[in-house]
């Protein structure tokens, strides 16, 4: 009987030694499987395959490079065609609104007038000798005031405090000062720009970053040095910014000071035909200060981008 039983406890401890062996084996397989799925995992992440450039077709290329062009064209057509449609299917009155044909015939009646030049010149050389002295003032003074710490605490109140009044209110005054003559419209233009560009002048400059500074300081820069490296290229965004203000601040400011002088220019031209119900002339004289501005603000980008080659563009950041 004691065999027998030590036969039976050994049967029993082979039958647990092989369950065990059994449960190693699966764990061990499991184990394995599981690091081959994750090293198999890993290998298919760690895999960089060589990226396949697309090639356009040159129609596509060429409208990518000039995509802001096209659909700045496109929808000022649009606008147009609009407009035209809605005149002829009597969606607009033409009495008020117009139509884009009629503009155009009041727009070639009007060139062949003298006095439409002579408006066209008055308006030109008050609005340029005013955007000149507005901009030639406006950033010496404002990188001064941003720049000397004396000179920006004599110059602050009074900055703020014509920034806060209004320009149009000055007109009558300036009237008393200059009279009725191109002098005062100039002076009207000169202050709806000054201020405009010299706030943000000041703001750039006070914004330039101190470690650059610092760095010029500790490598003895001179103060020229400085400007022409640091200060100035920083203070560039915050000019452009205010000078695209001024543009229609200037061009409000020379149209106010013609209808109030009733003298000479585009203006005047403007309210003679708000008088004589004119629509189609007053819109005429309406889409020149407007094209004005269009060309001076796209001229002012093209400098900004000319003067700021050096940061990215939108193009290069996007890969196109």
């Amino acid at each position: 009987m004691d065999r027998i039983r030590e036969g039976h406890g050994q049967g029993e401890a082979g039958e647990r030694d092989a369950r065990v062996a059994r449960d190693t084996a699966s764990k061990r397989g499991e184990i394995v499987y599981s690091y081959a799925r994750v090293s198999e995992r890993t290998a298919t992440f760690r895999t960089i395959h060589a990226r396949v450039r697309r090639r356009r077709h040159p129609l596509v290329r060429r409208y990518r490079r000039n995509e802001r062009t096209v659909l700045g064209i496109a929808g000022v057509v649009s606008f147009f065609l609009v407009w035209q449609i809605g005149a002829m299917t009597a969606l607009i009155d033409p009495f008020f609104f117009s139509s884009p044909g009629a503009v155009l015939r009041a727009a070639i009646e009007e060139v062949q007038l003298p006095r439409f030049w002579n408006d066209a010149k008055v308006s030109a050389i008050e609005l340029g000798v005013g955007a000149f002295a507005a901009f030639a003032l406006a950033v010496p003074l404002g990188i001064a005031i941003g720049w000397w710490r004396r000179v920006s605490y004599t110059f602050d109140p009074w900055l703020n405090f014509f920034n806060a009044l209004p320009r149009i209110a000055l007109i009558p005054l300036v009237v008393l000062w200059a009279g009725l003559g191109p002098e005062m419209k100039m002076i009207i233009v000169f202050l709806g720009g000054f201020f405009s560009i010299i706030v943000p002048t000041v703001q750039g400059v006070r914004t330039v970053d101190r470690a650059l500074l610092d760095v010029a300081r500790s490598f003895k820069a001179s103060t020229i040095r400085t400007f022409t490296s640091l200060v100035i290229p920083a203070t560039v965004p915050f000019i452009v910014t205010g000078v695209r203000i001024a543009i229609g601040r200037m061009l409000i400011g020379v149209i106010l000071a013609e209808l109030y002088a009733q003298t000479d220019g585009l203006g005047v031209m403007i309210d003679k035909s708000a008088d004589a119900l004119r629509s189609d002339r007053l819109l005429f004289g309406v889409l020149i200060f407007t094209l004005i501005g269009i060309i001076a603000t796209e001229g002012v980008g093209y400098l900004e981008r000319y003067f700021q080659r050096w940061r990215p563009t939108h193009e290069a950041e996007d890969g196109l």
